[in-house]
């Protein structure tokens, strides 16, 4: 069952190196702003885009196989037919802990297998909104 706890998200926000599948090069849209958000608040971002050969100064890899440094998180800015593929190559990082896809993407399928691999799924949230809630949250305390 996807992780929704906020005690569960605090930890897997405290991972550093982020996967972002589907990372664009153009700002104003989702997929380039969320991760230049999490760029800007310590993460390692590591764009997987097969369209771009550059994203935040970095190398832009053609695919998730591609990545070759540890992973501690693959983040999916893809449709949700497209999850299932994604999650099947993610588990061919077994050091990616934690599969996340972004608000309005899911497929409970693939989070099931998912999870039965041994990893961690957060479904249909986006990263940035759970980062500044729950860092927002624990600043007031």
């Amino acid at each position: 069952m996807p992780l929704e706890s906020d005690a569960a998200l605090r930890e897997i926000l405290g991972l550093e190196t982020i996967a972002v599948v589907g990372c664009s090069r153009t700002p104003g849209k989702a997929a380039h702003d969320v991760p230049a958000y999490l760029r800007d608040h310590g993460y390692d971002v590591i764009p997987v885009n097969p369209f771009a050969d550059e994203i935040f100064g970095r190398k832009a890899l053609d695919t998730l196989a591609d990545v070759e440094d540890e992973i501690d998180i693959v983040c999916l800015f893809r449709p949700s037919e497209e999850v299932a593929g994604i999650v099947e190559t993610a588990l061919d990082h077994t050091d990616a802990d934690v599969i996340w896809t972004q608000q309005g993407i899911r497929d409970d399928e693939a989070a099931a297998r998912a999870e039965e691999a041994g990893r961690q799924v957060v479904q249909d949230r986006c990263m940035k909104v759970e980062h500044r809630r729950l860092h927002a949250e624990s600043s007031r305390v």
